[in-house]
Protein backbone atom coordinates (compact mmCIF):
# COMPACT_ATOMS: atom_id res chain seq x y z
CA UNK A 1 0.00 0.00 0.00
CA UNK A 2 1.34 3.71 -0.91
CA UNK A 3 1.46 6.30 1.79
CA UNK A 4 -1.74 8.03 0.11
CA UNK A 5 -3.78 4.86 0.70
CA UNK A 6 -3.95 4.22 -2.65
CA UNK A 7 -5.71 0.12 -3.33
CA UNK A 8 -5.79 -0.04 -6.97
CA UNK A 9 -4.19 1.64 -9.99
CA UNK A 10 -4.80 1.14 -13.21
CA UNK A 11 -2.23 2.68 -15.73
CA UNK A 12 -2.99 2.68 -19.71
CA UNK A 13 -4.82 -0.44 -19.63
CA UNK A 14 -6.19 -1.54 -23.29
CA UNK A 15 -8.21 -4.95 -23.68
CA UNK A 16 -9.34 -6.71 -26.57
CA UNK A 17 -11.40 -9.22 -28.22
CA UNK A 18 -10.36 -11.60 -30.94
CA UNK A 19 -13.91 -11.88 -33.60
CA UNK A 20 -14.69 -13.14 -36.44
CA UNK A 21 -14.76 -9.12 -38.23
CA UNK A 22 -11.01 -8.58 -36.37
CA UNK A 23 -9.90 -7.11 -32.62
CA UNK A 24 -12.52 -5.50 -31.19
CA UNK A 25 -10.66 -3.02 -28.92
CA UNK A 26 -12.82 -3.18 -26.03
CA UNK A 27 -10.94 -0.60 -23.43
CA UNK A 28 -8.50 2.06 -24.84
CA UNK A 29 -6.34 3.07 -22.64
CA UNK A 30 -7.99 3.71 -19.06
CA UNK A 31 -6.34 4.97 -16.20
CA UNK A 32 -7.96 4.99 -13.06
CA UNK A 33 -6.83 5.28 -9.24
CA UNK A 34 -9.16 4.08 -5.95
CA UNK A 35 -7.77 4.95 -2.44
CA UNK A 36 -8.90 2.39 0.57
CA UNK A 37 -12.33 2.56 1.50
CA UNK A 38 -13.32 5.09 -1.64
CA UNK A 39 -16.33 4.42 -3.60
CA UNK A 40 -15.87 5.34 -7.37
CA UNK A 41 -18.35 5.31 -9.78
CA UNK A 42 -17.90 4.56 -13.37
CA UNK A 43 -21.14 5.55 -16.02
CA UNK A 44 -21.37 5.57 -19.69
CA UNK A 45 -24.13 3.83 -22.10
CA UNK A 46 -23.84 -0.23 -22.82
CA UNK A 47 -20.72 -1.04 -24.29
CA UNK A 48 -18.36 1.85 -23.46
CA UNK A 49 -15.89 -0.89 -21.31
CA UNK A 50 -17.12 -0.07 -18.20
CA UNK A 51 -17.46 -3.91 -17.17
CA UNK A 52 -14.38 -5.21 -19.37
CA UNK A 53 -12.16 -2.84 -17.32
CA UNK A 54 -13.39 -4.43 -13.69
CA UNK A 55 -12.90 -8.29 -15.50
CA UNK A 56 -9.53 -7.52 -16.25
CA UNK A 57 -8.96 -6.10 -12.82
CA UNK A 58 -10.56 -9.73 -11.48
CA UNK A 59 -9.20 -11.94 -13.64
CA UNK A 60 -12.55 -12.68 -15.29
CA UNK A 61 -11.59 -11.86 -19.07
CA UNK A 62 -12.71 -15.01 -21.54
CA UNK A 63 -9.12 -16.84 -21.95
CA UNK A 64 -10.57 -18.03 -25.59
CA UNK A 65 -10.79 -14.64 -27.39
CA UNK A 66 -9.71 -11.93 -24.68
CA UNK A 67 -6.19 -10.33 -24.84
CA UNK A 68 -4.99 -7.36 -22.59
CA UNK A 69 -2.67 -5.23 -24.91
CA UNK A 70 -0.97 -2.90 -22.86
CA UNK A 71 -0.71 -1.31 -19.48
CA UNK A 72 -0.69 -2.10 -15.84
CA UNK A 73 -2.87 -3.45 -12.98
CA UNK A 74 -1.65 -2.88 -9.34
CA UNK A 75 -3.60 -3.98 -6.77
CA UNK A 76 -2.65 -3.30 -3.08
CA UNK A 77 1.20 -3.28 -4.94
CA UNK A 78 0.60 -6.22 -6.71
CA UNK A 79 0.76 -6.53 -10.80
CA UNK A 80 -2.43 -8.32 -11.58
CA UNK A 81 -1.65 -8.73 -15.15
CA UNK A 82 1.61 -10.41 -14.59
CA UNK A 83 0.18 -12.91 -12.05
CA UNK A 84 -0.35 -16.24 -12.26
CA UNK A 85 -3.55 -18.00 -12.09
CA UNK A 86 -2.91 -20.16 -9.15
CA UNK A 87 -1.92 -16.72 -7.40
CA UNK A 88 -4.76 -14.54 -8.60
CA UNK A 89 -7.33 -17.05 -7.31
CA UNK A 90 -5.57 -16.77 -3.63
CA UNK A 91 -6.71 -13.08 -3.62
CA UNK A 92 -10.05 -13.53 -5.64
CA UNK A 93 -12.69 -13.90 -3.40
CA UNK A 94 -10.70 -12.98 -0.26
CA UNK A 95 -9.14 -9.37 -1.14
CA UNK A 96 -11.31 -8.93 -4.51
CA UNK A 97 -15.06 -9.42 -4.76
CA UNK A 98 -17.59 -8.81 -7.03
CA UNK A 99 -21.51 -8.79 -7.47
CA UNK A 100 -22.31 -9.61 -11.08
CA UNK A 101 -25.46 -7.78 -13.03
CA UNK A 102 -27.81 -10.70 -12.79
CA UNK A 103 -28.13 -12.62 -9.87
CA UNK A 104 -30.46 -14.92 -11.46
CA UNK A 105 -27.69 -15.91 -14.00
CA UNK A 106 -25.00 -16.00 -11.38
CA UNK A 107 -26.16 -17.96 -8.60
CA UNK A 108 -26.32 -22.36 -9.39
CA UNK A 109 -29.72 -22.99 -9.78
CA UNK A 110 -29.41 -27.03 -9.05
CA UNK A 111 -27.17 -25.59 -5.77
CA UNK A 112 -28.58 -24.56 -2.79
CA UNK A 113 -27.47 -20.93 -1.33
CA UNK A 114 -26.56 -22.86 1.63
CA UNK A 115 -23.87 -24.65 -0.45
CA UNK A 116 -22.76 -21.73 -2.46
CA UNK A 117 -22.20 -20.12 0.36
CA UNK A 118 -20.33 -22.39 2.61
CA UNK A 119 -18.13 -23.60 -0.49
CA UNK A 120 -16.26 -20.13 -1.13
CA UNK A 121 -16.05 -19.75 3.02
CA UNK A 122 -14.43 -23.18 3.60
CA UNK A 123 -11.85 -22.78 0.27
CA UNK A 124 -10.52 -19.63 1.72
CA UNK A 125 -10.92 -19.49 5.06
CA UNK A 126 -9.62 -23.37 5.95
CA UNK A 127 -12.79 -24.03 8.42
CA UNK A 128 -15.30 -26.58 9.18
CA UNK A 129 -18.18 -27.38 7.22
CA UNK A 130 -20.43 -26.11 10.52
CA UNK A 131 -18.04 -23.15 11.03
CA UNK A 132 -19.11 -22.02 7.45
CA UNK A 133 -22.99 -22.69 7.88
CA UNK A 134 -22.67 -20.30 10.44
CA UNK A 135 -20.84 -17.65 9.14
CA UNK A 136 -22.72 -18.12 5.93
CA UNK A 137 -25.89 -17.74 8.48
CA UNK A 138 -24.36 -14.40 9.65
CA UNK A 139 -23.68 -12.95 6.53
CA UNK A 140 -27.28 -13.73 5.17
CA UNK A 141 -29.05 -11.95 7.88
CA UNK A 142 -25.82 -9.14 7.62
CA UNK A 143 -27.37 -8.69 4.25
CA UNK A 144 -31.08 -8.33 5.54
CA UNK A 145 -32.45 -12.21 4.77
CA UNK A 146 -35.20 -13.01 7.16
CA UNK A 147 -34.71 -16.72 8.80
CA UNK A 148 -31.69 -17.00 7.32
CA UNK A 149 -30.89 -20.31 8.96
CA UNK A 150 -34.10 -22.09 7.26
CA UNK A 151 -33.44 -19.89 3.60
CA UNK A 152 -29.77 -21.33 3.66
CA UNK A 153 -31.52 -24.82 2.08
CA UNK A 154 -33.43 -22.97 -0.46
CA UNK A 155 -32.89 -22.72 -4.00
CA UNK A 156 -32.53 -19.56 -5.84
CA UNK A 157 -35.63 -19.81 -7.91
CA UNK A 158 -37.44 -19.43 -4.42
CA UNK A 159 -35.87 -15.89 -3.58
CA UNK A 160 -37.63 -12.68 -4.99
CA UNK A 161 -35.06 -10.38 -7.18
CA UNK A 162 -34.06 -8.06 -4.49
CA UNK A 163 -33.50 -11.22 -2.04
CA UNK A 164 -30.93 -12.57 -4.72
CA UNK A 165 -29.06 -9.82 -5.20
CA UNK A 166 -28.77 -9.68 -1.71
CA UNK A 167 -27.49 -12.95 -1.60
CA UNK A 168 -24.80 -12.05 -4.30
CA UNK A 169 -23.51 -9.73 -2.20
CA UNK A 170 -23.66 -11.83 1.16
CA UNK A 171 -21.22 -13.70 -1.57
CA UNK A 172 -18.94 -11.38 -2.04
CA UNK A 173 -18.50 -10.41 1.47
CA UNK A 174 -17.37 -13.51 2.57
CA UNK A 175 -13.91 -12.68 3.16
CA UNK A 176 -14.60 -9.17 3.71
CA UNK A 177 -12.69 -8.08 0.48
CA UNK A 178 -10.77 -4.67 0.19
CA UNK A 179 -12.20 -3.96 -3.04
CA UNK A 180 -15.77 -4.69 -4.14
CA UNK A 181 -17.07 -4.45 -7.59
CA UNK A 182 -20.82 -3.89 -7.73
CA UNK A 183 -21.37 -4.28 -11.65
CA UNK A 184 -24.83 -2.57 -11.85
CA UNK A 185 -26.07 -4.24 -8.80
CA UNK A 186 -29.58 -2.78 -8.11
CA UNK A 187 -30.62 -3.21 -11.99
CA UNK A 188 -33.81 -5.07 -12.32
CA UNK A 189 -35.19 -4.20 -9.09
CA UNK A 190 -37.72 -1.70 -8.01
CA UNK A 191 -37.06 1.31 -6.31
CA UNK A 192 -37.79 0.33 -2.91
CA UNK A 193 -35.35 -2.65 -3.08
CA UNK A 194 -33.11 -0.47 -4.80
CA UNK A 195 -32.77 2.35 -2.39
CA UNK A 196 -32.29 -0.52 0.08
CA UNK A 197 -29.55 -1.96 -2.04
CA UNK A 198 -27.47 1.27 -2.17
CA UNK A 199 -28.13 1.89 1.62
CA UNK A 200 -26.58 -1.40 2.43
CA UNK A 201 -23.31 -1.35 0.17
CA UNK A 202 -23.18 2.23 1.58
CA UNK A 203 -23.22 0.72 5.56
CA UNK A 204 -21.13 -2.26 4.40
CA UNK A 205 -18.31 0.04 3.43
CA UNK A 206 -17.91 1.89 6.87
CA UNK A 207 -18.44 -0.99 8.59
CA UNK A 208 -15.68 -3.28 6.72
CA UNK A 209 -13.82 -0.21 5.60
CA UNK A 210 -13.41 -1.59 2.15
CA UNK A 211 -13.38 0.45 -1.11
CA UNK A 212 -16.19 -0.46 -3.75
CA UNK A 213 -16.41 0.34 -7.60
CA UNK A 214 -19.81 1.01 -8.47
CA UNK A 215 -20.52 0.58 -12.29
CA UNK A 216 -24.03 1.80 -13.92
CA UNK A 217 -25.94 3.73 -16.43
CA UNK A 218 -28.01 4.94 -14.10
CA UNK A 219 -26.83 8.39 -13.00
CA UNK A 220 -28.98 8.66 -10.17
CA UNK A 221 -27.37 5.27 -8.55
CA UNK A 222 -23.93 7.02 -8.91
CA UNK A 223 -24.87 10.32 -7.73
CA UNK A 224 -26.29 8.71 -4.58
CA UNK A 225 -23.60 6.77 -3.64
CA UNK A 226 -20.34 7.15 -5.02
CA UNK A 227 -17.36 9.94 -4.01
CA UNK A 228 -15.74 10.11 -7.06
CA UNK A 229 -17.37 9.59 -10.92
CA UNK A 230 -15.32 8.65 -14.02
CA UNK A 231 -17.70 8.70 -17.22
CA UNK A 232 -16.41 6.23 -20.03
CA UNK A 233 -17.11 6.54 -23.63
CA UNK A 234 -15.96 4.22 -26.63
CA UNK A 235 -13.41 2.49 -24.68
CA UNK A 236 -12.30 5.79 -22.87
CA UNK A 237 -12.79 7.74 -19.55
CA UNK A 238 -13.62 11.35 -20.87
CA UNK A 239 -13.90 12.88 -17.75
CA UNK A 240 -13.53 12.39 -14.00
CA UNK A 241 -14.33 14.06 -10.93
CA UNK A 242 -15.52 14.32 -7.57
CA UNK A 243 -19.46 13.73 -8.06
CA UNK A 244 -20.38 17.00 -7.05
CA UNK A 245 -18.36 18.27 -10.07
CA UNK A 246 -19.67 15.77 -12.54
CA UNK A 247 -22.99 16.21 -12.16
CA UNK A 248 -23.42 19.81 -11.02
CA UNK A 249 -20.16 21.08 -13.31
CA UNK A 250 -20.01 18.77 -16.23
CA UNK A 251 -17.26 19.65 -18.73
CA UNK A 252 -17.52 16.69 -21.66
CA UNK A 253 -19.86 17.59 -24.08
CA UNK A 254 -21.23 13.64 -23.66
CA UNK A 255 -21.38 13.68 -19.50
CA UNK A 256 -23.46 17.21 -20.59
CA UNK A 257 -25.35 15.51 -22.91
CA UNK A 258 -26.13 12.24 -20.76
CA UNK A 259 -27.27 14.54 -17.81
CA UNK A 260 -29.58 16.49 -20.08
CA UNK A 261 -31.38 13.41 -21.26
CA UNK A 262 -32.36 12.69 -17.28
CA UNK A 263 -35.81 13.57 -16.48
CA UNK A 264 -36.30 16.24 -14.15
CA UNK A 265 -39.29 16.96 -11.38
CA UNK A 266 -39.12 21.03 -12.37
CA UNK A 267 -39.09 20.56 -16.43
CA UNK A 268 -42.37 20.84 -18.84
CA UNK A 269 -43.45 17.61 -19.33
CA UNK A 270 -45.03 18.53 -22.65
CA UNK A 271 -41.10 18.75 -24.18
CA UNK A 272 -39.56 16.06 -25.50
CA UNK A 273 -36.31 14.19 -23.47
CA UNK A 274 -32.90 15.70 -25.00
CA UNK A 275 -31.33 12.71 -26.84
CA UNK A 276 -27.61 12.45 -28.22
CA UNK A 277 -28.04 12.02 -31.75
CA UNK A 278 -26.14 9.59 -33.69
CA UNK A 279 -24.60 5.97 -32.50
CA UNK A 280 -21.05 5.08 -30.81
CA UNK A 281 -18.31 4.14 -32.90
CA UNK A 282 -17.34 1.11 -34.00
CA UNK A 283 -14.99 -0.45 -31.93
CA UNK A 284 -13.12 -2.66 -34.50
CA UNK A 285 -11.76 0.84 -36.03
CA UNK A 286 -8.33 2.29 -34.89
CA UNK A 287 -9.91 5.73 -34.02
CA UNK A 288 -7.88 8.86 -34.67
CA UNK A 289 -8.93 11.89 -33.09
CA UNK A 290 -12.10 12.20 -30.58
CA UNK A 291 -15.00 9.05 -30.17
CA UNK A 292 -17.07 11.37 -30.07
CA UNK A 293 -16.61 13.51 -32.87
CA UNK A 294 -19.79 12.39 -34.70
CA UNK A 295 -22.31 13.09 -32.14
CA UNK A 296 -20.08 16.52 -30.52
CA UNK A 297 -22.61 20.01 -30.97
CA UNK A 298 -18.91 21.61 -30.60
CA UNK A 299 -16.47 19.18 -32.94
CA UNK A 300 -13.31 21.45 -34.55
CA UNK A 301 -10.68 20.36 -36.60
CA UNK A 302 -8.49 19.15 -34.06
CA UNK A 303 -10.83 17.11 -33.10
CA UNK A 304 -10.61 15.07 -36.28
CA UNK A 305 -6.83 14.30 -36.53
CA UNK A 306 -5.87 14.17 -32.27
CA UNK A 307 -6.55 12.41 -29.22
CA UNK A 308 -7.70 14.90 -26.57
CA UNK A 309 -5.19 15.63 -23.72
CA UNK A 310 -6.42 15.72 -20.14
CA UNK A 311 -7.30 19.30 -19.08
CA UNK A 312 -6.90 19.54 -15.39
CA UNK A 313 -10.06 22.34 -14.14
CA UNK A 314 -10.16 23.07 -10.35
CA UNK A 315 -10.42 20.55 -7.28
CA UNK A 316 -9.17 17.38 -9.35
CA UNK A 317 -11.49 17.67 -12.12
CA UNK A 318 -10.46 16.26 -15.22
CA UNK A 319 -11.74 16.49 -18.78
CA UNK A 320 -10.60 15.11 -21.92
CA UNK A 321 -11.57 17.23 -24.95
CA UNK A 322 -10.13 19.85 -26.72
CA UNK A 323 -13.59 22.48 -26.36
CA UNK A 324 -11.64 22.38 -22.72
CA UNK A 325 -8.55 22.68 -23.82
CA UNK A 326 -9.21 25.43 -25.80
CA UNK A 327 -11.33 27.50 -23.09
CA UNK A 328 -8.51 26.61 -20.53
CA UNK A 329 -6.00 28.73 -23.06
CA UNK A 330 -8.10 31.68 -23.65
CA UNK A 331 -8.96 32.06 -19.89
CA UNK A 332 -5.07 31.47 -18.79
CA UNK A 333 -4.29 34.22 -21.79
CA UNK A 334 -6.59 36.77 -20.18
Amino acid sequence: MTENNELLNIRDLSVGFHTYRGDVKAVRGVSISLRQGEILGIVGESGCGKSVTAHAVMGLLPKENSFIAGGSITFNGQDITRMKEKDLRRIRGRELAMIFQDPMTSLNPVLTIGSQLTEGIMLHEGVSYEEARQEAIRLLDRVGIRNAKDRLDSYPHEFSGGMRQRVMIAMALICKPKLLFADEPATALDVTIQAQILELLADLRKEYGMAIIMISHDLGVIASLCDRVCVMYAGRIVEEGSARQVFYQPAHPYAQGLLKSLPRLDSDRSEPLSVIAGQPPDLLLDIKGCSFLPRCPYAMIVCHENLPEPVMLEGGHSCWCWKSYKEQEVASDE
